[in-house]
């Protein structure tokens, strides 16, 4: 399969997902969405809009690791997520670590409120900046692993 130019990227939680659209050509990403995810599962409804509007040829999982790099409950709850994207799309999905993307996504916030860049509600989209960072981290690497079909 040729390289996805274009990719959706998620920070799965178990309150909202963060979503981010980046392309490989200039290996930058855009934070577009956050989806609420809860009982009943992810806002279906709202990622099916996401990937009629943005067409990717592939989709990234944020893996949450341990500091150590083990995985922990969130990692298998993100695979299981994973996994039903790619039944749900039939898209390649890929991983990518997301080891303090969330942290950087929120010190980001942080300057850019002292800079008076951002103000309080902005904050509603610190998810989706960490799937920016995700999508481009992934966007980064030479060689991405697949997560199992």
């Amino acid at each position: 399969m040729p390289e996805a130019t274009i990719v959706l990227g998620f920070d799965y939680g178990l309150r909202r997902i963060g979503v981010a659209v980046g392309q490989r050509i200039t290996q930058t990403a855009s934070a577009i969405a956050v989806l609420r995810n809860g009982d009943t599962g992810p806002d279906w409804s709202a990622c099916d809009a996401l990937l009629k509007t943005w067409r990717p040829q592939a989709l990234v999982v944020g893996l949450p690791l341990g500091r150590d790099g083990h995985e922990q409950p969130m990692t298998h709850a993100a695979r299981a997520f994973a996994e039903l994207l790619q039944q749900r799309y039939a898209l390649p999905v890929h991983f990518a670590d997301e080891r303090f993307t969330s942290r950087a996504a929120d010190a980001e916030f942080v300057a850019a409120r002292r800079a008076g860049l951002a103000r309080r509600k902005d904050a509603a989209m610190l998810d989706a900046q960490a799937a920016r960072r995700i999508v481009e981290q992934w966007l980064s690497q030479p060689h991405p692993e697949s997560a199992p079909a």
